[in-house]
């Protein structure tokens, strides 16, 4: 086991990996910018280290000044947490040049799946479904529209390197895809340095369904169930649950042992997610992999009670999975809600400001990942995410009534958040029983 870690990420998730780091006997090492030098969490590291100003380019995702902090700190080895850097294979890299151990997968990996047109063809091999598209990035728009033409419309632009909905463009007709190609190519080269597209055929009304995994470097692969992800706006999830609603043991059982076989055909270790589509039919479709801690984590810790943190760690350190598949249970059901820093009535627009009174919910099989309190203040420099709020209970009617409860208990102000946009879905006939896609929240 490593003897000392940096952190190199913020807010909660910096917070989480502290406790896990703890109770593992690791010391900790935690960057951050000048613009979170009051955040509390830093008070519970053994060292804090300031690397910038606010900016992400000169703080979190400065890959100079995280190594120097890392080398001066006698680190070895470095969790990057979700966002800036955590799918970022140039670090990766550098971590392994500089000796530090990455704490997730090989850069090899990191790359084949990272690369949107490289995943799906490696799905292809490994006999997983893929939604139809290109077999390699576009060369320009006039290949796209050839290729659209014989897929059918509607179809998806996306960004062959990154995500996050950066990039990614849903076309109708010819014209609409000319216009899209290139204002999906400017921003995938500003969010990644990357301007490859690629085409994918549009599933119209689909469920986000994805499959969490944990490999170690022995060879062994093992799935932690599915979490269905499909409540998003532009892309940006916003309620996360397991069990699926709107799938059957006939799907989860291939999709999961899908999931498997992705990870091993990458050669995977670490936790990572396997993302699906899935059609009105119960059809899925593999469309990419996250090479990182997901955000939604907890909702799988809450079912399987396996810490997917810890297991990243000692993964990394060179442990080998003491858990089999047949030891994971999913055991009741679990819900997170994200609550951001907006006004999802004037469209979600951010709402940073300084946090006045924070009231927190509890109760049997209630978990709030934050590291917000009252006089904290939410920067406009990064995500507006203040906490997540997952809920676990027997079934999924149940862990509704209770993440209604506690969301009634949150009390945050007087910054607007997104508490009471989850109030009223969480009463919305069509998500009480199952009933939606992912454009649900648009349509709305």
């Amino acid at each position: 086991m490593f003897s000392r870690i940096l952190i190199a990420n913020r807010g909660e998730i910096a917070l989480r990996i502290i406790r896990a780091c703890k109770e593992l006997g690791v010391e900790t090492v935690v960057v951050y910018s000048e613009a979170d030098r009051d955040a509390a969490y830093l008070h519970l590291a053994d060292r804090a280290i300031c690397i910038g100003k606010a900016s992400p380019s000169d703080s979190y995702l400065n890959i100079p000044r995280i190594i120097s902090a890392a080398e001066v700190a006698n680190v070895e080895a470095i969790h990057p947490g979700y966002g800036f850097l955590a799918e970022n294979p140039h670090f990766a890299e550098i971590c392994r040049q500089c000796k530090i151990e990455f704490i997730g997968p090989t850069v090899e990996a990191m790359q084949l799946l990272g690369d949107k047109v490289a995943a799906r063809n490696v799905a292809k091999k490994a006999g997983v479904t893929t939604v139809p598209g290109s077999a390699e990035p576009l060369s320009n728009e006039d290949e796209a529209i050839q290729l659209a033409a014989k897929i059918g419309y509607p179809v998806m632009i996306k960004a062959a390197a990154g995500g996050g909905g950066r990039g990614m463009r849903v076309t109708h007709n010819e014209a609409n895809l000319r216009s899209n190609f290139k204002s999906a190519q400017a921003e995938a080269e500003a969010a990644f340095k990357d301007g490859r597209l690629y085409l994918e055929k549009f599933i119209e009304q689909p469920r986000h369904v994805e499959v969490q995994v944990l490999a170690d470097r022995f060879g062994n692969i093992i799935h932690l169930w599915e979490r269905d992800c499909t409540l998003q706006r532009r892309h940006q999830k916003l309620v996360e649950e397991t069990p699926s609603p709107a799938i059957d043991e006939k799907t989860r059982d291939p999709m999961c042992k899908a999931a498997v076989k992705l990870a091993k055909a990458a050669r995977y270790t670490s936790a990572g997610t396997f993302e699906f589509l899935v059609d009105k039919r119960k059809h899925f479709y593999f469309i990419e992999a996250n090479t990182r801690i997901q955000v939604e984590h907890p909702v799988t810790e809450m079912v399987t009670g396996i810490d997917l943190i810890k297991w990243q760690i000692r993964i990394a350190a060179g442990e080998e999975l003491s858990i089999r598949q047949r030891d994971v249970r999913q055991n009741g059901a679990a819900m997170e809600c994200r609550i951001n820093a907006e006004n999802a009535a004037k469209g979600f627009v951010p709402c940073p400001g300084k946090i006045e009174f924070f009231v927190t919910p509890g109760g049997f099989g209630v978990r709030l990942d934050t590291h917000a309190y009252a006089g904290y203040t939410i920067s406009p420099y990064y995500d507006s995410l203040v906490g997540k709020l997952i809920v676990h209970g027997e079934n999924r009617e149940e862990v509704i009534k209770t993440m209604r409860r506690a969301l009634q208990e949150f009390r945050i102000g007087p910054i607007h958040t997104t508490i009471p946009f989850h109030l009223d879905i969480l009463e919305h006939r069509d998500f009480v029983r199952g009933k939606i896609d992912t454009g649900f929240v648009d349509r709305l």
